[in-house]
C-alpha cells in the first residue's frame, strides 16, 4: 500500500469534496462550501496520491468539547487499499490535539452498513436520522406567525440554537442562515425565539435543516413557510427517529422515507432535547 499525502483543505478542495458527496447521492447544498468552511477551516482534510486528490474527511471542532465527523469519502477506484484508514487516522490524531478528551463528544452520522465499523472505533449508536422527501402539491404560503430570521437579533438565534446543538456555532450560523439561494424563518413570542428553520437549494431539490421548534404547531408553521419557496421541486428533511413528531409530520405532509443513517457518538454522548428537533441541520456537520 502506498502512503498518501494528507493535508488541510483549501476552499477549492472543499468544493471538490462536496462534488464527491453529490456523486455518492448525499445531495449536499449547492452553496454549502462557505458555510462549512466557516465552521472550522482547520477541520477539513484531503488525501493525495501522486498529487491527485483521492479521498477526504472532515472533523469539525466547534470548541474543545464537541466535534463532528463527515465527508468521509474515498474515490471508488481507490477503495479497499487502506487509503481511507490513513486519512481517518491522520485527521483523528489532529482532532485529539484540539479537544479536551476528558469532557468531549465526537459525533457522526454513519450509513447503516458501517455501524459495526464505527462501533469498533468506539462509537455508540444514539438514534437514527431518517431522510424524508416532501413532494409539493401546490405553492404554499408563509403563515402570519412566521417572520424572516433576519428580523431576529443574532444573539437570540445563537441562544436558542445552543439549546439544541452541543456547542455554540456562531461563525457557521452567521453564514448558514444567509446561505445564497436559501431562506430562513423564525417564530417569536415576546422577545424570545421559539423556533427557526432554514431551507437551501441542493443538487436535487431543496433541503430543510435545521428545523427547531418548541411545539409541533410552531414546526408546522415554519415548514409551511420554508417549503413555500421550493416551487414544484422536492424538499428533503432529516428527522430523528426518536422525535415524537415524526409520525405527525409524515401523516400531515405525506412524507416518504428515502434514506436512513445512524447518529453515533464517541467519548461522551451529549444530552439533546430531541422533542424540539424536527430536522437536523446537516448530516455532514451535525
Amino acid at each position: 500500500m502506498n502512503t498518501i499525502k494528507i493535508r488541510q483543505m483549501q476552499l477549492s478542495d472543499l468544493q471538490l469534496a462536496l462534488s464527491w458527496a453529490a456523486l455518492e447521492g448525499w445531495n449536499p447544498g449547492i452553496n454549502d462550501v462557505e458555510s462549512f468552511y466557516a465552521a472550522d477551516s482547520s477541520g477539513f482534510f484531503v488525501g493525495e496520491l501522486d498529487g491527485e486528490p483521492i479521498g477526504c474527511i472532515s472533523i469539525v471542532c466547534y470548541d474543545k468539547t464537541f466535534a463532528f465527523i463527515g465527508l468521509y469519502i474515498v474515490k471508488p477506484e481507490h477503495r479497499g487499499q487502506g487509503y481511507g484508514t490513513q486519512i481517518w487516522q491522520n485527521a483523528w490524531q489532529q482532532m485529539t490535539q484540539r479537544l479536551d478528551l476528558n469532557r468531549c463528544s465526537v459525533g457522526l452520522d454513519g450509513v447503516v452498513e458501517r455501524e459495526e465499523t464505527y462501533r469498533r472505533l468506539g462509537f455508540i449508536p444514539a438514534y437514527r436520522h431518517i431522510r424524508h422527501v416532501y413532494e409539493l402539491k401546490d405553492s404554499g404560503v408563509v403563515p402570519s406567525s412566521v417572520i424572516p430570521l433576519a428580523n431576529v437579533p443574532f444573539a437570540e438565534i445563537l441562544r436558542y440554537d445552543a439549546e439544541l446543538f452541543p456547542a455554540s456555532r456562531p461563525q457557521f450560523l452567521q453564514s448558514w442562515i444567509n446561505v445564497k439561494g436559501g431562506y430562513a424563518y423564525g417564530v417569536m413570542e415576546s422577545a424570545n425565539l421559539t423556533g427557526y428553520g432554514v431551507i437551501r437549494p441542493c443538487h436535487q431539490g431543496f433541503k430543510i435543516g435545521p428545523l427547531f421548534a418548541e411545539s409541533t404547531e410552531i414546526a408546522d408553521c415554519l415548514f409551511q413557510a420554508l417549503t413555500s419557496h421550493a416551487g414544484k421541486q422536492p424538499v428533503f428533511i432529516d428527522i430523528p427517529d426518536v422525535s415524537p413528531a415524526i409520525s405527525v409530520l409524515r401523516q400531515r405532509y405525506q412524507l416518504q422515507p428515502t434514506f436512513t443513517c445512524i447518529r453515533m457518538y464517541c467519548y461522551q454522548t451529549p444530552v439533546i432535547d430531541s422533542d424540539r428537533i424536527f430536522g437536523v441541520t446537516t448530516l455532514e456537520l451535525g
